[in-house]
């Protein structure tokens, strides 16, 4: 799977971006159910989210241009 800019839909709590809620995907959005694991490296933050139909997908944010990217896509079977 090709990396893919996408629209994502944040909550923000005590820091701005701080883990994401909607992913708008193919002119959908997408209700992230869960987010199973986040990391990070320098300048981007890492999220594998379960979306409400159990698709999973990982999303990476670019924190200094605030993009984000979607680089992982798996769905259930």
């Amino acid at each position: 799977m090709a990396e893919q800019i996408v629209r994502v839909a944040c909550y923000s709590g005590y820091k701005g971006d701080e883990r994401p809620v909607r992913l708008y995907f193919r002119e959908k959005a997408l209700e992230i159910v869960e987010t199973e694991d986040r990391w990070y490296s320098p300048g981007a933050t890492f999220f594998r989210v379960v979306v409400d139909g159990g698709d999973r997908y990982v999303l990476r944010h670019e924190e200094a241009q605030d993009v984000w990217s979607l680089i992982g896509y798996r769905a259930i079977a």
